[in-house]
């Protein structure tokens, strides 16, 4: 039986790894700081901890896997990312995770890892006209990341190609592009911009208003989370090292989503263009690279993927508003 250990297996990507990679009969270990939050731990064993602390990772590492999976990090949508607040916390947690990740591999021979890294390494010079960002792998250097969560990554990267080329890890890296589905935040501030669309709308009233942070022109691509996973696993099993964009190349305003989700929901709603944090103005995945090196493309529209997850948000949302288990 092939075996997998998933570092962040309780977070929205990582939880939905673990239930892959159980459906095709691996013996799957994940490791988070906290419990699922919406669905029962489906991997064999689960251990709750710090990755922060290198002890953690030691015993997590405890044998050889055949794949590892790195999605644990400080992460979360605009409302903490963009703000300011949480950058040395971003900074420092995701790096010590990283290089305690890296150490506990090295020690027990168990190299053979996916890194999963981000469109926020991109320089937002590039991405600065909404219409025609600039989002090729390539394009990540000259650096000038558009956030501390984006340095980062950028660093992190390096830090996993520099394992690949002096310590022999077969390191395999996606920069993942706005990735969304049911199980994934929806409130709080880490959630990303799909959910919280799909969060306002279902609060609203039929003809009612919503707030959008800043003019809603700014744009981004949205992979949902089924085409998320099977992406990683390409990637994973490819015979390219990456960095590989793992996202969808259809782009729409934020002001598009915001109708989009409204269609779904069967509700007329006016955008309320209100400060807040945006990020960089447009930003598209380009997967000529990805289709070509490894031969992966995503399938589904954006209106499917909103078709599958405003429903379940919809739920939550009535669910906590009626002070029942949304859980």
């Amino acid at each position: 039986m092939k075996t997998a250990l998933i570092f962040g297996g309780a977070g929205f990507i990582g939880h939905h790894m673990v239930r892959k990679l159980k459906s095709d009969g691996f013996w799957v270990r994940a490791v988070d700081i906290n419990y699922p939050t919406f669905s029962p731990i489906e991997a064999d064993d689960f251990i709750l901890g710090d990755l922060c602390d290198p002890d953690v990772c030691a015993a997590a590492v405890d044998r050889q896997f055949n794949e590892i999976f790195q999605f644990a990090a400080d992460m979360g949508g605009a409302g903490y990312i963009f703000t300011g607040e949480n950058d040395a916390s971003i900074m420092q947690n995701s790096a010590l995770i990283n290089l305690n990740i890296l150490n506990a591999c090295k020690r027990r021979n168990s190299k053979n890892i996916f890194y999963s890294s981000s469109a926020c390494i991109y320089p937002k010079e590039n991405q600065n006209d909404p219409e025609n960002p600039n989002c090729e792998e390539s394009s990540a250097y000259p650096a000038s990341p558009d956030s501390e969560y984006g340095w980062e990554k950028l660093f992190s990267e390096r830090l996993y190609l520099a394992h690949a080329k002096n310590e022999g890890f077969r390191v395999r890296i996606g920069r993942y592009h706005n990735i969304f589905g049911a199980e994934g935040a929806w409130e709080g501030g880490r959630e990303k911009a799909p959910a919280a669309i799909c969060r306002k709308v279902a609060a609203a009233t039929n003809n009612g208003g919503i707030e959008i942070w800043g003019d809603g022109l700014q744009t981004r691509s949205f992979l949902h989370i089924d085409e998320c996973i099977q992406g990683t696993l390409n990637v994973m099993r490819s015979a390219h090292q990456g960095p590989f964009n793992i996202g969808s190349d259809e782009m729409v305003s934020i002001n598009e989503l915001v109708s989009i989700v409204a269609d779904v929901a069967g509700k007329t709603i006016r955008g309320e263009h209100v400060p807040g944090p945006q990020g960089v103005r447009g930003r598209r995945s380009d997967n000529r690279l990805i289709h070509k090196l490894v031969g992966w493309h995503p399938v589904g529209r954006l209106t499917e993927g909103i078709e599958q997850t405003y429903p379940w948000i919809e739920q939550q949302l009535h669910a906590r508003d009626n002070q029942g288990d949304y859980r």
